[in-house]
């Protein structure tokens, strides 16, 4: 059983958010979110509670996510890591965690729900 699972995930981001895609202004953001950030050759890398390593980058006009979480942590601690989380991913695509989640099962090509 793996201690962490790696997800990579591109979302889409508003082009009243695109300037967040440059690096420093990445960079900035996911400080601001998560404490501390380094900027690499593959991207903004950070760690934070239950995430064990997350690498953020532009991808054309979308956000690519590299992220890998570590499932056995205290409920708390998760908590705190998916709300600073969702609050990074909408300040960086200027979408909500509801607005996120319909526009990727559209993509996917899945009905919406209540469909």
């Amino acid at each position: 059983m793996p201690v962490s699972e790696e997800i990579v995930q591109d979302y889409p981001v508003r082009a009243s958010h695109r300037g967040n895609l440059e690096p420093v202004a990445l960079a900035d953001l996911v400080r601001g979110h998560f404490d501390s950030a380094e900027s690499t050759p593959e991207g903004v890398v950070a760690a934070f509670g239950a995430i064990t390593r997350l690498v953020v980058r532009a991808n054309g006009r979308e956000l690519r996510v590299d992220i890998a979480m570590n499932p056995k942590v205290p409920e708390d601690v998760a908590r705190d890591t998916i709300t600073r989380y969702n609050g990074f991913l909408e300040a960086v695509t200027g979408y909500s965690a509801k607005e996120r989640a319909k526009r990727l099962r559209k993509s996917a090509g899945e009905p919406s729900s209540g469909a």
